[in-house]
């Protein structure tokens, strides 16, 4: 499993958000996750959309996930995002 095979996943799985995902060694990755869809929603119910997205790949080809998960207007108002 790739970096970017992982943010097609989570951007087909999540109509309408962008993902960058990066994760060098193959087994540990990071990403940020900016959907429309967050709004309104805590972080946990956050990451469970986004782990709904990988499925029974997540503990199995992805080993790690470090998710930050913003809406439109909290990327617009964070830097770096």
């Amino acid at each position: 499993m790739d970096a970017d095979a992982i943010r097609v996943l989570i951007e087909s799985g999540l109509p309408g958000s962008r993902a960058e995902v990066h994760g060098p060694d193959g087994v540990h990755f990071e990403a940020v996750v900016v959907c429309e869809a967050f709004a309104g929603k805590l972080p946990l119910a956050r990451h469970r959309m986004v782990y709904a997205t990988l499925g029974e790949r997540m503990g199995g080809e992805i080993h790690a996930l470090s998710l930050k998960t913003l809406t439109p207007q909290e990327a617009g108002a964070t830097p770096g995002a």
